[in-house]
């Protein structure tokens, strides 16, 4: 077989693992999202470098989590979990420099701590009412977060 079909075999093959793995994505997307309650919600994973360190990635509310799904995985896990007795709500800001490009567009960075020190997130801000929201609703008789 001469190497030009060699080339155009594994050319279609590659071609088909794409189109299989946007599929895979997508029907992953609609699965997390068919009962409702997810947003685009990027996590800051690494905080050494300012601005750095931005994953995005889905959110979606679980009863007293806040559960997080990276955006190109397949995996139908979260990769992250917070419970909502856990989570402080401390601010928010606009994202700055490199942030802005890593980000999507319209987001804003909403600090947070935890028990296993700062978090951070980035949400567009109805995402972030209905943020506050979950906080908020906790049991009676818990801390408050706002």
């Amino acid at each position: 077989m001469p190497v030009w079909q060699w080339l155009l075999d594994a050319a279609g093959l590659l071609l088909a693992l794409f189109l299989a793995y946007g599929i895979a994505l997508i029907s992953r997307r609609r699965v997390l999202s068919r009962n409702g309650g997810t947003f685009e919600l990027s996590y800051r994973i690494r905080t050494t470098h300012p601005g750095r360190g931005w994953l995005l990635g889905l959110g979606r509310y679980s009863g007293d989590s806040l559960e997080w799904f990276r955006i190109f995985s397949l995996s139908p896990r979260p990769k992250r979990e917070w419970q909502r007795g856990q989570v402080t709500y401390a601010g928010r800001r606009e994202p700055s420099g490199v942030e802005q490009m890593s980000l999507y567009a319209d987001h804003v960075v909403v600090s947070c701590s935890t028990p296993d020190g700062p978090l951070e997130l980035a949400m567009d801000p109805s995402s972030l009412t209905g943020f506050q929201s979950w906080l908020e609703a906790g049991p009676p008789g818990g801390a408050r977060h706002l």
